[in-house]
């Protein structure tokens, strides 16, 4: 099979199309042929050696989280819903000795593996798994109830844009942080109030919400002073911090409770990714593509993500 792989660690240019042995699923297993892979952050830090302390086995080293494809292998006796030829999505996680989602070919236990919302292309279902499952996960931590403020930081990227959407879905009232250019997407995905990012975000959120929010995803990674958004007792995840169990911690005087979101908390959970499918199919959650490339090119791909700016997410076409 082809796929994306690094030899060792550095630039862009490491990944080069491999032809690597084949998989195939075994009892409990479904093969994806994977057509799209969604390339996220994740990646580069896979790429630079920045994760390289969690790889679990020797190079060539295959990166990628989101894999959408069809069903093409079904190991004996595994207990599935799925058929041969069924539009999928799953979330692979790229430390584990078979590597990630930029192949062919994922072979992963059937319950990683949910049917593709319908009426989307290969690329827009592969925008799912990760952020969906990280937006998912951080909402669940934080458990506001119908009528409480959450406030969302990175609210124009993926993670930020799906936790407006379900947020809005579950009855929260939504204050987002968004540059000029990104106020009326923000607003678009559902946000009931849109602050202005960057220096004293936390003292604009506190302006929409005199008395603080009671829940904060920090999608952003800003982190430093933006607990003064909190109202006293409130709690904030955090999305890129540390491994959950050092999570669940109060600090400093006002109660505050301090969450680290970790999408592999949720390998597996195919009922959490299964109505996250099922949620994009009807309209609750926007899959927003910004461009394609040929698997030739995942090393451009990687240098437009690193540039910046992207709104919507790059995927490679399988």
């Amino acid at each position: 099979m082809k796929a994306v792989a690094l030899q060792h660690y550095g630039g862009p240019d490491v990944l080069r199309v491999r032809e690597l042995p084949d998989r195939h699923a075994g009892p409990g297993e479904i093969r994806v042929r994977v057509r799209a892979a969604a390339v996220s952050p994740a990646d580069t830090l896979i790429r630079t050696g920045m994760a390289a302390g969690l790889l679990q086995g020797p190079p060539p080293h295959i990166p990628g989280l989101d894999a959408a494809g069809v069903v093409d292998e079904i190991g004996a006796g595994t207990r599935t819903g799925l058929a041969i030829g069924d539009h999928v999505v799953a979330l692979v996680n790229p430390t584990r000795p078979a590597g990630g989602a930029y192949a062919e070919h994922v072979v992963l236990p059937a319950a990683f593996v949910v049917r593709a919302p319908r009426d989307t292309g290969h690329a827009q279902a592969s925008t799912l798994p990760l952020n969906g499952l990280t937006a998912r996960r951080a909402l669940d931590l934080l458990d506001l109830a119908p009528g409480q403020v959450l406030t969302v930081t990175g609210a124009a990227g993926g993670v930020g844009g799906f936790a407006v959407q379900l947020a809005k879905a579950e009855g929260l009232t939504v204050v987002a942080d968004a540059s000029p250019a990104d106020e009326a997407l923000v607003s678009t995905l559902g946000a009931d109030a849109v602050v202005r990012r960057g220096r004293d975000v936390a003292e604009r959120i506190r302006e929409a919400v005199p008395g603080g929010a009671d829940g904060l995803l920090d999608a952003a990674a800003i982190g430093g002073t933006l607990s003064a958004a909190l109202r006293d007792g409130g709690a904030m995840a955090v999305v890129r911090g540390p491994a959950e169990p050092a999570s669940g911690t109060a600090s400093g005087g006002r109660g505050i409770t301090s969450h680290s979101v970790y999408v592999h908390t949720y390998d597996g959970r195919h009922d959490v990714l299964d109505r996250l499918a099922r949620q994009a199919e009807d309209g609750t959650l926007t899959l927003r593509v910004a461009r394609t490339y040929p698997i030739d090119q995942a090393a451009e791909a990687h240098r437009d993500l690193e540039r910046g700016g992207i709104r919507g997410r790059l995927v490679l076409d399988f």
